[in-house]
């Protein structure tokens, strides 16, 4: 059994996920993990599958035929469990702050000097309550390096706080 990850980006309307999941069934996949969602107007995403290794040339073939409707979808190996996960422990943390350019370079600048691996990472923006100014928030997981602790990841991310206007709140190792 080989594990695969789906690429896919094209203009959202109604069908694309079936569309998908059909091509993914077509071939004898099977569906693990997804992250799909409309982004900027586009549906976009990323879906993992486990399918039959004599079965991928199938699989290109049903993907093509999406293609053809307009969903640019992607193939790639994913990589075993092991290699992927790493040595140290998840650490779960969310930014807010009223929104401005540079914070996401600037807390991505922390966390790659620290060595921290980004597992998943989520922003939107909602409005202000009182003023109605823009609010950005960021919810992430990472996978710090061995030896590096989740006190230091928030002492890190609070030295930047004042300077980017954010509120930081940085979750107990996860299981």
């Amino acid at each position: 059994m080989a594990n695969l990850i789906l690429s896919v980006v094209g203009s959202d309307r109604p069908g694309l996920t079936q569309a998908l999941a059909r091509a993914v069934f077509s071939a004898g996949g099977n569906w693990l993990e997804s992250h799909l969602s409309r982004l900027g107007g586009l549906y976009v995403g990323s879906v993992l599958i486990a399918l039959e290794a004599d079965a991928v040339e199938r699989l290109r073939a049903a993907v093509a035929e999406v293609d053809a409707q307009g969903l640019e979808v992607r193939i790639a190996p994913a990589l075993e469990a092991a290699e992927a996960q790493g040595d140290g422990e998840t650490v779960g943390f969310s930014v807010v702050g009223g929104d401005r350019p540079g914070i996401v370079h600037q807390v991505t600048a922390v966390l790659s000097d620290l060595g921290a691996n980004i597992e998943t990472f989520e922003t939107r923006l909602s409005v202000e309550p009182h003023s109605g100014a823009p609010l950005f928030h960021l919810d992430a997981q990472l996978r710090l390096p061995a030896g590096l602790k989740s006190d230091t990841v928030q002492a890190a991310l609070e030295s930047i706080s004042g300077e980017i206007m954010v509120d930081v709140t940085v979750e107990l190792p996860l299981p």
